[in-house]
């Protein structure tokens, strides 16, 4: 995944949108092989809960975002995926889906090889074309409409310790309220959302030290103690890096964005490799508020956390 740490990890630690501007050419989305982490765990997501990823406001019609998306995704990863205006492939996963038909191209390629024909069909036909997006590409998907600074359609199977069914058809605003030190977000709402429905690109990079080892963190299958008893004395056994990397495909025609989500999660000793890399992160919790700490989980670990990093640092 294409977590950039640099530009991630400052100090001090401010809640700000941090956008970047996409280089032409710059990829977007992830193809899967099959069987792959990201995969199996959006396959569990959407063969069992489903109606907590795949949304919609009433009335909204994600037809000509998706179309747009599916062109992009051809576009930028031919060997991975084929659309021809109606009809999507998954070359590595040897399935199609046409007019909410799904057809099997080829044997898969783990399992029984039929996992992802078979959790298709258990979506309504309308949601197997985003369902088949889903598990050919590590994002996930969201719509935003500038016209009302809303998110009126999501498929999120992998969302990091937020409920994608209290965010659908809300303003931007009220889905960042429950964020600390949100006023930069809150503020900029309305002009943020009309940014990255306008001609240019972005992306943007989050990261958090969790208690949570799996991608998929929504609220109601995690743990509600976010960090087991001992796990401040044994900080490195307990402690995952969870990252994503959000970017923003604009059609400007439309007033939209299809926002994407890469999450990843590691080990915290595998992914903090070097004494700068513990430098710099210890420096960024060191400075976060009270409030950051506490919306984070990390205010009851925080000590034990820079202490493992100070020993990092040195070595």
């Amino acid at each position: 995944m294409s977590f950039d740490f640099d530009a991630a990890v400052n100090a001090p630690f401010r809640m700000q949108p941090g956008l970047r501007r996409l280089a032409p050419g710059t990829a977007q989305l992830t193809p899967l092989q099959p069987g792959v982490r990201h995969q199996r765990e959006k396959l569990a997501v959407l063969s069992v809960f489903a109606g907590q990823a795949l949304l919609q406001r009433p009335g909204f019609d994600a037809s000509a975002a998706l179309a747009h998306l599916c062109a992009h995704a051809a576009t930028e990863h031919a060997d991975a995926w084929a659309w021809d205006g109606r009809r999507a492939e998954a070359r590595h996963m040897g399935v199609a889906v046409e007019a909410g038909q799904v057809f099997e191209t080829a044997r898969g390629r783990f399992g029984l090889g039929d996992e992802i024909g078979r959790c298709l069909r258990l979506l309504e036909p309308e949601w197997r074309l985003p369902g088949l997006l889903s598990l050919a590409f590590a994002e996930d998907f969201a719509i935003v409409d500038a016209a009302d600074a809303s998110i009126p359609w999501l498929a999120v199977t992998l969302p990091s310790h937020w409920a994608p069914e209290e965010k659908v058809g809300r303003h931007f605003a009220e889905v960042h309220a429950p964020v600390a030190d949100n006023t930069l977000l809150i503020q900029g709402a309305q002009a943020l959302t009309r940014l990255v429905s306008g001609p240019q690109a972005w992306e943007r990079f989050v990261w958090n030290v969790s208690g949570h080892p799996r991608l998929h963190a929504h609220p109601h299958r995690v743990d509600p103690e976010r960090w087991p008893p001992d796990a401040v004395n044994r900080i490195a056994d307990f402690a995952w890096w969870r990252t994503e990397r959000q970017t923003f495909l604009p059609m400007p025609a439309m007033r939209q964005a299809i926002f994407t989500i890469a999450v990843d999660v590691q080990p915290l000793g595998v992914a903090i490799d070097s004494a700068d890399k513990a430098r710099r992160l210890g420096e960024a919790i060191r400075t976060m508020s009270p409030a950051v700490l506490d919306y984070r989980n990390l205010g009851a670990v925080q000590g034990a956390i820079l202490e493992w990093l100070a020993q990092r640092q040195a070595g």
